[in-house]
């Protein structure tokens, strides 16, 4: 694996991890709900003799310290505000921008709101509720698990949203040796759990993307989904947003967290995307 360069940037209110790999035009990944990009490392690494590939923690998440109380209605605004940040400070503008699950949500509201710094906006598996004919559903499931979580713990809370939602167990399975990265990982997995517990699982769903404003980029904007996960409702949102701006949705290989399952795969699958010219070809 390509090693990192590990940098610790300041943005108003807290100190963000960030990773650097390779040479090349911008690529930024938004971390999902885990908040830790290690979990990007193996596709980072892949991707690092083309792009100059660029992971981070996103803000309140164990490396990535706040120095001030959370305000969750204004997450995703500062996590949009971070990638700016982040881009402005890498000289990558416009950058290649690719996020999953609540990363996702970022990538779709920074393409919203600031279309001058992003050259392609890949969004995989954004679980918008609102785009979901039984949204009102899964948004009282999630304050279920959230009630689970304060009543019985992170991991019961865990393990029920997991079997909801299609993602499955977590943790690798019994005597496998984990490489030293990811085993750091899962030791700093109960704290962000219990962060995203307590300041995401209930909001970023409720995101309310703005239509016009994503129809006038809809030309570098990918919806992104997992070849094996299309029958959970991580993936579905994106095919109502692909309706509604006349995309296709464009299959990844694994399933919500094929960037971690299937990394040299999913690597090629996005290096593909990000290189190939016009309009994206829909996956299904």
């Amino acid at each position: 694996m390509t090693e990192p360069g590990i940098h610790a940037f300041d943005v108003p209110g807290a100190r963000l991890h960030l990773e650097t790999r390779g040479n090349g035009p911008l690529l930024l990944f938004v971390v999902g709900g885990n908040g830790d990009s290690t979990i990007y490392g193996g596709v980072a690494a892949a991707l690092a003799d083309r792009f100059t590939v660029a992971t981070y923690d996103r803000r309140g998440f164990v490396r990535s310290p706040v120095s001030g109380p959370v305000d969750d209605d204004t997450r995703i605004a500062t996590d949009v505000d971070d990638a700016c940040r982040l881009i402005d400070h890498l000289g990558g503008a416009p950058a290649h921008v690719s996020g999953s699950s609540s990363g996702a949500i970022v990538v779709l509201e920074l393409m919203a709101r600031h279309p001058d710094l992003v050259a392609t906006a890949v969004a995989h598996e954004p679980p918008i509720t609102g785009l979901l004919p039984d949204g009102a559903d899964w948004r009282a499931l999630f304050d279920d698990v959230y009630a689970t979580y304060r009543a019985e713990g992170v991991w019961p809370a865990m393990q029920r949203f997991g079997v909801a939602v299609g993602v499955g167990g977590s943790g690798p399975p019994p005597g496998v040796e984990l490489p030293p990265p990811v085993a750091e990982m899962m030791a700093r997995a109960e704290p962000n759990a219990t962060f995203w517990l307590e300041h995401e699982l209930r909001s970023y769903p409720r995101y309310d993307p703005d239509p016009d404003a994503l129809a006038a980029v809809a030309d570098r904007i990918v919806l992104a989904g997992g070849a094996q996960s299309r029958e959970h409702m991580p993936y579905r949102p994106n095919l109502v947003l692909a309706e509604r701006l006349g995309l296709g949705v464009v299959d990844f290989p694994g399933g919500h967290v094929g960037y971690a399952t299937h990394p040299a795969e999913f690597a090629s699958r996005l290096a593909t995307v990000l290189t190939q010219e016009g309009s994206v070809t829909p996956g299904r």
